[in-house]
């Protein structure tokens, strides 16, 4: 059989099935008399009290082993743990229905859970994993059961789920976990963030994986493409073991790129940076030769959390990367908040368009409380390395003017603590909005750098909702108009003299890897695992050669005609290219 869903990070994986939490326990309707309340309650109390020290146990070790920022992502266990109105309830069910607690709690839990997936709020619906997993440790408490979990594992598997809780995506690092598919979750699900740090095949919205396997049985994972195929023949799996050589073979023919310089043949130097989401990816960052780091994606330190992070928070995981990544720069996001990424506490309504809504700038913006923190992190992080500040979804000067007005005011501050800062920290504004692209003349007086955010730009440009079914096919980043916007960028950047790169997925996909060389693109950032692969094209051609090739595809007139134009010219070029 095979599974169609979303994929969360790349590679091939073939192994036995490890099923986690498959639900495996009975909770029976038990009626209680009166005199056995008080025992009913304290078995309530011992389950919470245990579960408690439970998620502290783990808290802690995950710190150790992960880093301060998973490790808060069980702040929301423990106060699902402290939740009165919660507890009140399955202490008044147990008085009023006198039946056992575990089958009380279970059912006041299936109603907070449906309850959380009604609400508009998409944090709050996302705390349903939360609830979930708190639940299932307080109800196997109050069963006596003992919890599956991957520490239990002593081979190598593939661990299937309908999702991954925080422990479980936390405990990821395992040695034994060679891949995992999931019934639900997104491309930037922690767990798909983990999955990509790791190196290691997943594949995420499945809908029904988990009832499509047995626990044991032999499967196969192409994170590449998204796919799960259920008991495999053996011509497939003869078929995936050969990709999975040549995946290997590949990656190992690429290593000793690492250290060699992104340039080609006749002598035209390119910068090849890193995109992230957290400090945990920065050894694939290393391994995989990266110059820097060309994203940062600031608004994960903000999820997952039920405040807001403090100066002194910001400070210490912006210090951690600038002083891993030195002598090379990192390039700071200023938190990207809105769309479909808001914290609950902020109360936000919701919005018919989030993605074309109250976002991203504009939210710092009109939030200069939340953002004067941020910045005055980053400029005390700034000592330590090589930092740049990059301001997301710019759509005008006035933004721009007004972003750097806040981050004038927050150096003056500085110089009156005496708190040592880089004075000439770069400022740069990312081109993902049409207005930008249009009036980059002007924004680039206001900048020293531009970084391109393809994923954006397009759908703007195009007018198709990305993640739409039914017109993704209209999605097309080799189209004349999103080709035309991204050569314009490039020439006037040149012309005002700061340098442009890109940050988008386009940046990644070697297919566009020629056209962008050749359009003069200064940086590629892109995920460390596409590194490698990137560099190899670049140093495998001459930059005259991809000047060529660039100005005869926008000739053409079609994404269409582009893309296979693109493809061709790249498989004549670079033969050995997987």
């Amino acid at each position: 059989m095979l599974l169609k869903g979303i994929p969360a990070s790349p590679g091939v994986a073939i192994g036995k099935v490890f099923i986690l939490d498959s639900e495996a326990y009975t909770i029976i309707r038990r009626e209680i008399s009166e005199r056995d309340l008080p025992r009913e309650i304290a078995r309530f109390e011992d389950a919470l009290i245990q579960t408690r020290q439970e998620i502290l146990g783990i808290q802690e070790r995950i710190s150790e082993q992960l880093g301060i920022k998973h490790a808060e992502i069980f702040n929301a266990h423990l106060l699902v743990l402290e939740d009165r109105t919660l507890i009140e309830d399955v202490i008044a069910r147990l008085k009023k229905e006198l039946v056992c607690v575990e089958y009380v709690f279970d059912d006041v839990l299936k109603n907070y859970m449906s309850a959380f997936q009604k609400v508009e709020d998409e944090y709050l619906r996302e705390r349903v994993a939360d609830i979930r997993d708190i639940g299932k440790r307080i109800l196997l408490h109050l069963l006596g059961k003992k919890r599956e979990t991957l520490a239990d594992i002593g081979e190598k598997v593939i661990v299937i789920a309908y999702d991954l809780s925080p422990s479980d995506t936390a405990s990821l690092h395992k040695k034994n976990v060679i891949a995992f598919a999931t019934d639900i979750g997104g491309k930037t699900s922690h767990t798909a963030i983990m999955a990509k740090a790791l190196e290691i095949p997943a594949v995420v919205g499945l809908k029904s994986v988990t009832k499509s396997v047995k626990s044991g049985a032999t499967i196969i994972v192409d994170g590449s493409n998204g796919l799960v195929i259920t008991d495999p023949d053996q011509e497939t799996l003869a078929k995936y073991e050969q990709a999975k050589t040549k995946i290997a073979e590949f990656d190992a023919s690429l290593t000793h790129l690492r250290d060699l310089p992104c340039v080609t043949r006749d002598g035209h130097q390119v910068h090849l940076s890193a995109n992230i989401e957290i400090p945990d990816e920065m050894p694939s960052v290393k391994s995989h030769g990266a110059n820097g780091i060309g994203l940062y994606r600031t608004e994960f330190f903000y999820l997952d959390r039920v405040d807001f992070p403090t100066e002194e928070e910001q400070y210490e995981a912006y210090k951690n990367v600038a002083e891993k990544t030195a002598p090379d720069y990192v390039v700071i996001r200023t938190f990207d908040l809105g769309g479909d990424k808001f914290m609950s506490q902020l109360k936000i309504p919701k919005e018919m368009n989030p993605f074309m809504g109250w976002r991203a700038i504009r939210f710092c913006l009109a939030r200069p409380d939340i953002f004067k923190v941020q910045l005055r992190a980053i400029l005390r992080a700034s000592a330590h390395g090589k930092l740049k500040i990059m301001y997301p979804m710019i759509s005008g000067v006035e933004e721009l003017r007004e972003a750097n007005k806040l981050l004038g005011e927050m150096k003056d501050e500085l110089r009156r603590e005496n708190v040592p800062f880089d004075q000439n920290v770069e400022t740069g504004a990312m081109i993902e909005v049409p207005s930008a692209a249009m009036t980059a003349d002007i924004l680039a007086r206001e900048v020293d750098f531009f970084s391109i955010g393809t994923n954006d730009l397009i759908q703007y440009s195009l007018a198709v909702d990305r993640v739409n079914e039914k017109i993704a096919y209209l999605y097309e980043p080799a189209h004349p108009a999103v080709l035309r916007l991204i050569k314009s960028v490039i020439d006037i950047g040149h012309k005002t003299n700061i340098w442009v790169g890109m940050c988008g997925e386009m940046a990644g996909d070697p297919v566009f890897t020629l056209l962008l060389l050749g359009f003069g693109l200064d940086e590629f950032s892109t995920s460390p695992v596409n590194i490698p692969v990137i560099k190899q094209i670049i140093r495998s051609v001459d930059y005259k050669t991809a000047q060529q090739i660039a100005n005869e595809a926008l000739t053409l007139s079609t994404g269409t005609e582009i893309e296979e134009f693109a493809a061709r010219k790249l498989r004549e070029l670079v033969p050995d290219l997987q």
